[in-house]
């Protein structure tokens, strides 16, 4: 799990460059225009709108654009409308398992390119539920300790607001909940002074499959270029990246 949620967080990093701002920030907007669309305007109601606002502030979206979202996902327009929710699932080199979440408004376009990514870069793409059975939807909250922070008794706050593991590394907590409960133990921690760097609903794998060197650098490419695809929200694999890889990653 290291390695799949070292990668994540560099490449939370990565996004944070303008060059990277204006697709990502695409990217949330169709997401908060569909979770609107489906659940109502009032992120109070809809955990799901609720948890996409809260994900879009993380990166600092500004709230005007997020309420353009909304009003316009739930006005006579109703953008939003066209788009279908789409996962499809795959191999990467090495055999790594792959899932990609997809909100489409052509679903033989995305499929098309989704594939036409995978095939270039070592992968292939298969059946629906090949690879759904390794990984588990959890709730992922991701603190960026503090110098003097006591990262114990960050990790008995989130215990106590009903978090299920958690993790301490050098630099850094990971909480792990259950996806109806992210909000709640989110909302907790912040109650208490701890400044959350990032809180999303993900699937994580339950085994990972390490990577030498070569088989980690084809697949951080093969991820990374599905990440580009405009169609593509998120990306989800079981790989377990070397350390050197990822700090060379980093650095790029």
């Amino acid at each position: 799990m290291g390695g799949h949620s070292h990668w994540s967080q560099i490449k939370r990093q990565k996004w944070a460059n303008d060059a990277k701002r204006g697709q990502l920030f695409s990217k949330l907007v169709r997401e908060i225009a569909v979770a609107a669309r489906e659940g109502g305007p009032d992120p109070d109601l809809n955990p799901r709108l609720r948890l996409a606002i809260e994900r879009a502030r993380d990166q600092n979206m500004p709230m005007d654009t997020i309420e353009r979202a909304i009003k316009r996902a739930t006005g006579a327009d109703e953008e939003g409308s066209q788009y279908q929710e789409v996962r499809f699932e795959g191999y990467g080199p090495g055999g790594v398992a792959i899932m990609i979440d997809a909100l489409t408004d052509n679903r033989n376009r995305t499929v098309s390119e989704v594939r036409q990514v995978l095939t270039r870069n070592g992968g292939s793409l298969g059946e629906a539920g090949c690879v759904s059975w390794q990984f588990d939807s959890r709730g992922v909250i991701v603190v960026e300790t503090e110098e003097g922070q006591d990262a114990d008794e960050v990790a008995l706050a989130a215990i106590d607001a009903g978090a299920e593991d958690v993790k301490i590394e050098e630099g850094r907590i990971e909480v792990y909940t259950a996806p109806s409960d992210l909000s709640q133990v989110r909302s907790a921690l912040e109650q208490h002074g701890v400044k959350v760097a990032s809180a999303e609903v993900t699937m994580l794998p339950k085994a990972s499959v390490p990577l030498d060197e070569k088989t980690a650098v084809q697949v951080l490419k093969l991820l990374d270029a599905l990440e580009e695809l405009e169609d593509v929200q998120r990306v989800y694999s079981n790989a377990e990246f070397p350390d050197s890889v990822l700090l060379e990653y980093a650095g790029r």
